[in-house]
């Protein structure tokens, strides 16, 4: 791969040959298509619901997952597997298709990248009922999360929609996914200067 198809800082190099590797697998053969994650879940064996789908909460559950607190998570996975092999994943129904996108494709990166699963183990909690310690691998879920970006919104379409003064709502349109996560894309990927540049040019 020639340098230039690829983000200029070692992290980015890292996560950008794995995103492609992903979008190969899924079939894509330009930088400029859309990948679906709804479409590669089932390669990683998941599978993906809704949180509206899922029986047996109580109420008061319901409305702390869907309400009081919809904004503090877009989505998990069970820590066991499902009889058949498959692993449950749960989307909030609160929130769009864009960010599902994300935290879909975060889910599948962690299976693809063969990472131990992330668990929670309250130790204790503070004042307030917080958890205070998680097992919780900071890298993994920097992995996990670069290389779902990068999958979703690969470098070299990035730079050339940059490129033709394209703004980041309008690539966030093109490729599926919210504005803020193409925003990261532009930052990590060392084209912000020549974003700004562009737009206000």
């Amino acid at each position: 791969m020639d340098s230039s198809e690829i983000p200029p800082t070692q992290k980015g190099r890292h996560y950008e040959i794995r995103a492609q590797g992903l979008r190969e697998f899924a079939g894509l053969t330009n930088d400029s298509q859309r990948l679906d994650p709804f479409g590669l879940a089932s390669y990683a064996r998941l599978l993906v619901v809704s949180l509206e789908d899922v029986e047996g909460l109580s109420e008061e559950t319901r409305k702390e997952l869907l309400d009081n607190s919809k904004e503090k998570w877009s989505g998990g996975a069970a820590s066991k597997r499902l009889p058949d092999g498959q692993k449950l994943i749960i989307l909030n129904p609160t929130h769009g298709k864009n960010r599902h996108s994300a935290t879909l494709m975060e889910e599948i990166c962690h299976v693809f990248l063969g990472h131990k699963p992330s668990r929670l183990e309250i130790k204790r909690r503070d004042k307030q009922g917080n958890v205070i310690a998680r097992d919780y691998n900071a890298d993994i879920e920097e992995e996990a999360y670069s290389t779902g970006a990068a999958a979703l919104v690969p470098y070299l379409g990035l730079k050339e929609m940059i490129k033709h003064g394209k703004t980041a709502a309008q690539i966030a349109r093109h490729y599926g996914v919210s504005r803020a996560l193409v925003e990261y894309r532009i930052k990590v990927s060392r084209l912000w200067d020549e974003y700004q540049k562009n737009i206000f040019s």
